[in-house]
């Protein structure tokens, strides 16, 4: 009973971590096609978060039949409640890549009012932390975990300087407020992006010690 449990935690973890790439790629590409206002690129990622969506009811069903069928005790159903809340995190982050390929759509094809600069870096921070929080999950690796939550600091800095630099371009030139706006519901996303990186993170630490870290509060 005991190796089948074991069996079927693997199975769920490979499948969050399935799901988790899932979500990175939406979010490099969502970034992309802002960026090079790829319409047909936006359009598909809206199409594949219909994908994450049912990604997450598979996993979520797997997790019902799994209590269902092997009375898991108390330390085994903290490994099931953990899967639970990381997948419900990765759906949210797949809705936030989607928004922002809606953004995308939303300023078609018309130029923008500067290259993007903070959101690639923004991305590729976010997405290095997600990857690197499965690392930690499939290792039950709590210090990574930790680690991991402290660089989200990163992600708050770019996304104030590039909410700072939108925001005096705005004011110095106000017919530009219409382009710019969406460009910070973009960086918002990006940044929400990270943060629920950091709450499955928080999930990780508490699966492998059985308390919920205290973490450091942003000082950006």
């Amino acid at each position: 009973m005991r190796e089948s449990f074991e069996k079927h935690i693997q199975e769920l973890n490979k499948d969050v971590v399935d799901m988790s790439e899932m979500v990175a790629v939406a979010t490099s590409r969502a970034i992309k096609a802002l960026g090079e206002q790829n319409t047909d690129q936006a359009e598909q990622i809206i199409k594949d978060d219909l994908l994450v969506n049912n990604k997450r009811w598979e996993i979520e069903e797997k997790c019902i039949n799994l209590i269902a069928l092997q009375q898991p005790v108390a330390t085994d159903l903290r490994e099931i409640i953990a899967v639970l809340n990381i997948i419900t995190e990765l759906e949210r982050m797949g809705d936030y890549a989607e928004g922002i390929a809606r953004i995308a759509l939303m300023l078609g094809g018309e130029p923008l009012i500067r290259p993007l600069i903070f959101m690639p870096k923004m991305m590729e921070k976010a997405v290095s932390m997600l990857r690197r929080s499965m690392q930690a999950l499939v290792s039950r690796d709590a210090k990574t975990a930790n680690a991991i939550c402290a660089e989200d600091d990163e992600v708050d800095k770019l996304y104030n300087e590039a909410y700072h630099d939108l925001l005096m371009r705005m004011i110095k030139d106000p017919s530009i407020i219409s382009k710019a706006t969406p460009l910070i519901w973009a960086l918002h996303n990006l940044e929400r992006i990270a943060d629920r990186v950091t709450n499955i993170c928080e999930r990780i630490i508490f699966l492998v010690t059985g308390e919920m870290p205290q973490v450091k509060v942003s000082t950006y």
